[in-house]
């Protein structure tokens, strides 16, 4: 008997993700790629499928229309993830990642997706509130698609406030702006996120830990998840802050490590882990994602393993 979900995720604009490389990319001419690998991609999709790997009961809601999404759904029912695709006019974006086989660099080309209409929209929203059990968790996360105004986020954070349930939120730009004037449970802003909402160079822990508690003062969050790349993150709560070191990998593909943090951080909150071990899981499942191809993300053998080697430090209160 599979065990009841207790996270939805929204994807307001998924993906399929293209990968391939070339000996060497350049302009002019043409460049011979080896065969591409395709992987479902976006925010929502993504932390979906890394809580999946890790034992975690969760179901991915996202728009998708014509072949792109078809394919999109296919692939992660292979992965045996519980999804609900909401159906829409629009052809489901694809993404491409191509790695320079010459110096190891990785190319990252995003188109901006198809236009949602505001009855598709509201059918995204309807269907991730009605899948959503009584105290759960809604997770949404990556880009909005043309069409959808950065208020449509904060109108999703008071519903799920007004439905009992908590939000967690990763995006950007004014839709990070106003999904947090509405308040959530949780945010995943990156450094360079965070010091464009705030509008301060934040150059070090001690102004970057107060930026984090000056949201949760706000009531913009209860939980603060600060990615700061290859310095590792900070995790901030009203009462407790930890900080962790990145895990020095040798990156396969960088697409989807912010998504496995995420997922990993979840995970680890839902299985009530202490605040500290909940950071350890993300780091470990941010790192395992490097190790991965494409939109392959993290291994559970991998995070496993990484976790062991995460320090988390206390931070004064």
């Amino acid at each position: 008997m599979s065990q009841p979900v207790n996270i939805v995720t929204l994807t307001p604009n998924p993906a399929l993700d293209l990968s391939t490389a070339v000996d060497r990319v350049e302009p002019v001419r043409k460049l011979r790629c080896e065969a591409a690998r395709f992987d479902p991609g976006g925010g929502g999709v993504n932390v979906a499928r890394v809580v999946h790997r890790l034992g975690g009961a969760v179901q991915a809601i996202y728009p998708a229309g014509g072949p792109a999404g078809a394919r999109l759904t296919t692939l992660l029912a292979r992965e045996g993830l519980a999804s609900g695709a909401v159906p829409i006019a629009g052809e489901t974006r694809e993404s491409f990642t191509v790695t320079d086989r010459g110096d190891g660099a990785e190319y990252r080309f995003v188109l901006p997706g198809p236009s949602l209409s505001p009855a598709e929209w509201r059918a995204c929203l309807n269907a991730v509130l009605a899948r959503a059990p009584a105290g759960g968790l809604v997770v949404v996360s990556g880009s909005l698609p043309p069409g959808v105004p950065p208020s449509a986020l904060a109108d999703l954070a008071r519903r799920v406030r007004e439905s009992g349930l908590r939000l967690a939120a990763d995006s950007s730009g004014p839709a990070l702006a106003a999904v947090l004037e509405a308040g959530v449970w949780l945010v995943k802003p990156s450094l360079r996120e965070l010091c464009e909402l705030t509008g301060l160079p934040l150059p070090d822990l001690a102004t970057r830990l107060a930026a984090c508690r000056a949201l949760i003062a706000a009531g913009s969050a209860e939980i603060v998840a600060l990615s700061l790349g290859d310095e590792g993150a900070l995790l901030v709560t009203a009462n407790e802050a930890f900080s962790a070191r990145a895990l020095a990998v040798r990156p396969v593909s960088t697409v989807g490590a912010g998504d496995s943090f995420l997922g990993g951080l979840l995970w680890g909150i839902t299985r009530d882990l202490p605040m500290a071990d909940c950071l350890r899981q993300a780091m470990a499942a941010g790192a395992a994602a490097l190790l991965s191809p494409g939109t392959g993300l993290c291994r559970p053998e991998d995070v496993q393993r990484l976790a062991g080697e995460v320090e988390v430090e206390r931070l004064p209160a």
